[in-house]
Parts: C-alpha cells; sequence; structure tokens
C-alpha cells in the first residue's frame, strides 16, 4: 500500500470490535443450550400424565379380556369400559348362514353365452329383477350385471372341479344372514343363449342358534354384542352338544403395562435430573456440574416428584393410602421400581380399593389426580418453576439477540467508515508519492543541465 500500512488493517481492526459479540453468541449458546434442558425436562413431564385421564374414568385402571376354552369355536372381544367379569357357557348349535344358489355348470366362463332375458329374485322387500343383455352373456358378465344392479344379492363366479368338463359355476349369496333376509331363487329366463342355466341348488338365510347358560336362544347374525354384558361374541363355528367356557376377567397384563409405562415415565424425569447433578468433564479436563446441576428449579422439580410417590393419600376411600403399597417404591438410585408380582396380588384381592386409590374423587383426592395438579402446578404459565425459568431463558436470548443486532450494525458502519478513510488515505499518499516523484525528476533533470 501507498502508505505502508498492512493491506488488512481494516479486517483487523473489525475482527477486534467483534470480540463482544462473539462473547455474546457464547452467552447465547449456554442460554440456549439451557433452554433445550429446560423444555426437554418439560416434555418428561408432560409424559408422566400422558394418558392419565383415562385412570380418573369410572373403570380407572380396571381392563378386562375375554378367554375362551375353545376359540376355533367361540372367541371375542371385549370392551373394558362396559364388560362384567364373570364365566359363561355357550353352546353354538347351528351358525347362521345367507342365502343362496348356485347355477349350473359350464366350460368356460367369459366365451359361452347363456343367451338374453332376465332373472328375478323374492326378498323381504319385494320381487327384483335384473335383465341380461346378449352382448355380455357369459357367466363373468351376468355376475357383473346382476352386481351392477345393486339389488341385495352378490354374485360372482367359481371353478368347481368336481365336474372337469363344466367346472364354472355362477353363485349368487344375499349380502346378510338371519331368517327375515330371506331370499327366493327362482326360474331363470333366459333365450338364444348357447346353452341353458339354471340354478341347481339353493340353500335358504337362517339365524345362529346357541344356548347361553342352558337357555337356547336365536340370533341372525354369527356375532352379537347383546349376549354378554361389554363383550362382542363371536361364534365361528357349530358344534352341537359342546358348551364352551368363555370367561370375562381382569386382564392383568393391560393394568400392569399402564402402571409400567407411567413408571418408565416418571423414570425419565428423574433420571434427567439426576444426570444434571452429576459431575460431567470439560474440554478442558475440568469436572463440573450439568448445565443445570444444582439450579433451584431442578430442585424443586424433584422435591415435588419424590413427594408424590412419598407422601400418603388423604381422603380416599381405600385401605391403600401410598402407592408403595402396589408395588412403587424408590430404589438405591433414586428412581422407581415397579414390583409386578406384588401389583397383580394388590389388584387380584382388592380390584376397588386399589381403583379408589388411584382414582380419588377424580378432583382434589388420589393419586392420579394429585400426580396430575402436582405436574400442572410445575409448569403453570404465571408461577410454575419449570414455565417461568422457560420465560426467563428465552428472554435472557432475546435480549442477547438485540444486542448482538445492534452491536452488528455499529460493526458494520464502523467498518465503512474506516474503510472509506483509509481509501482516502492511500488515495492522498499515493498523490504526495506522485508528486515527490515528479520533483525528484526535475531536480535531475535540473542538475544534469548545470553539469
Amino acid at each position: 500500500m501507498a502508505s505502508g500500512l498492512p493491506p488488512n488493517l481494516v479486517d483487523q481492526l473489525v475482527e477486534a470490535e467483534r470480540i463482544p459479540v462473539k462473547q455474546m453468541e457464547g452467552k447465547k449458546t449456554k442460554q440456549e443450550d439451557v433452554l433445550k434442558l429446560v423444555n426437554d425436562l418439560d416434555g418428561k413431564l408432560t409424559e408422566i400424565t400422558k394418558g392419565m385421564g383415562e385412570l380418573l374414568s369410572t373403570r380407572g385402571f380396571m381392563d378386562t379380556k375375554l378367554i375362551s376354552g375353545d376359540p376355533n369355536i367361540v372367541e371375542g372381544s371385549v370392551d373394558p369400559n362396559a364388560s362384567v367379569t364373570g364365566e359363561y357357557s355357550v353352546e353354538v348349535l347351528q351358525l347362521a348362514q345367507k342365502p343362496g344358489a348356485i347355477s349350473t355348470g359350464f366350460p368356460d366362463k367369459n366365451e359361452t353365452q347363456v343367451g338374453v332375458g332376465y332373472i328375478k329374485f323374492k326378498t323381504n322387500e319385494g320381487t327384483k329383477e335384473v335383465y341380461i343383455k346378449g352382448a355380455d352373456s357369459t357367466l363373468e358378465g351376468v355376475a357383473k350385471q346382476i352386481n351392477n344392479a345393486n339389488i341385495g344379492v352378490r354374485a360372482n363366479v367359481i371353478q368347481d372341479r368336481k365336474d372337469r368338463d363344466n367346472p364354472f359355476r355362477l353363485v349368487v349369496t344375499g349380502l346378510a344372514t338371519g331368517d327375515e333376509k330371506q331370499i327366493e331363487f327362482p326360474t331363470i329366463y333366459l333365450l338364444d343363449g348357447d346353452r341353458d342355466m339354471y340354478f341347481d341348488e339353493s340353500r335358504p338365510s337362517q339365524n345362529a342358534k346357541i344356548k347361553l347358560d342352558g337357555f337356547e336362544m336365536e340370533i341372525p347374525e354369527n356375532q352379537s354384542s347383546d349376549l354378554i354384558p361389554g363383550v362382542n361374541l363371536n361364534l365361528k363355528q357349530a358344534a352341537p352338544g359342546r358348551e364352551i367356557r368363555v370367561n370375562v376377567k381382569e386382564n392383568l397384563e393391560a393394568i400392569s403395562g399402564k402402571i409400567k409405562t407411567f413408571v418408565d415415565a416418571y423414570n425419565g424425569a428423574l433420571g434427567f435430573i439426576q444426570n444434571q447433578h452429576k459431575l460431567q468433564k470439560t474440554n478442558s479436563g475440568k469436572d463440573t456440574l450439568g448445565p443445570l446441576g444444582g439450579d433451584s428449579m431442578i430442585r424443586s422439580v424433584e422435591n415435588r416428584l419424590r413427594r408424590i410417590i412419598t407422601n400418603p393419600q388423604m381422603g380416599v376411600e381405600s385401605p391403600i393410602s401410598r402407592v408403595g403399597e402396589l408395588g412403587i417404591e424408590f430404589n438405591r438410585n433414586g428412581t422407581l421400581n415397579f414390583n409386578q408380582e406384588k401389583f397383580n396380588k394388590v389388584l387380584n384381592e382388592n380390584p376397588k380399593g386399589v381403583a379408589a386409590f388411584l382414582r380419588g374423587d377424580g378432583f382434589a383426592t388420589g393419586f392420579v389426580p394429585t400426580l396430575k395438579r402436582e405436574i400442572s402446578n410445575l409448569q403453570n404459565t404465571a408461577f410454575g418453576p419449570v414455565a417461568t425459568r422457560k420465560k426467563s431463558v428465552q428472554q435472557k436470548i432475546d435480549r442477547l439477540n438485540d444486542q448482538i443486532e445492534r452491536k452488528g450494525k455499529q460493526i458494520d458502519k464502523r467498518e465503512d467508515y474506516l474503510r472509506k478513510k483509509f481509501a482516502d488515505l492511500e488515495s492522498k499518499m499515493s498523490g504526495l508519492q506522485s508528486q515527490g516523484a515528479a520533483v525528484a525528476g526535475i531536480a535531475n533533470i535540473g542538475g544534469k543541465q548545470g553539469q
């Protein structure tokens, strides 16, 4: 440069100006890390109460399942909110069936024509007719035209290997089972076909017949939700003379699963807090607590979580007063253990007492309402320690962003100013150097002439 100054002098000055910005960015990064951890903790607290609403229903933690003595004959599903535990005897005398008919055999399904005409079906809603057009009167064409007519029957073509020369048949069935869904399959009126078609065999619709606890009854379908409270019973096959024992009982696995899910979520929050209390190695090799280690917010959350487990539940109409009596207790590591065997034993002996302890009055008393209330208090946007810390950290980040932005604008202006000044200085120095060179040149010329 003409001035003799370093060419990157402005860059160096600007970089020095940016040192406070980098310091603020470092502080911002630390605050962002803290905010992420607080958000993580908030999410783990939410997981604890996730799905707890259903536990406050009339059924509480209750769940049931159906056990069939022979699922090949009778099986079913249970609505835990409506079922009643008990044992039932079911004998399937006869399955419900749809009305149906099968035609005579044909050598093919898409070449031989059956002619032009119509097919009548007598139903409870009157006589239904399907007109068959000659342009498409193969077995497949007839089935298509019947289905398109939308008259309450369904047709399809099957291959029956009993007749090797004429294996293809048209099968027509009703859409529903039961005596009240009868369909008659009369003569088929078709003319000018390659061969005659008629219904070779038909069967009527019928109700299912069963014995429930020795009482014989009929139902229109092979499924019923009216026979046993809260149970959708599915009849698979007839077995006259054979009684199948059907049990509706507490589903201990499902109930224990709900408790285990709660314990796992609880331990997730406690484990997060414990990790913040542990010493961690920094890049310089020094031991330090986690970003939230020793934080008052963390201590407040941990104390409340532990009180929920250790404190008795007052005002519940149950001999159970502490959750530890259900097999949920702290271990030496400071997290929860779930003794499933102990829980199942207490549940079997006193299911109402367990439900009453967990549910309470659904608002002020009971383990679950207390848990939901405490977690809600921790997350309350007005006074909750977690919510207020999130707000406080976010405000710090916002302030640092404002400061970084303002300082950045100042530095940009400062950089423009310096570059203009140094450009002006360089221009002037170049001019001076040019003038000096010109003067020196004149002096040299004068000296030569004097010689």
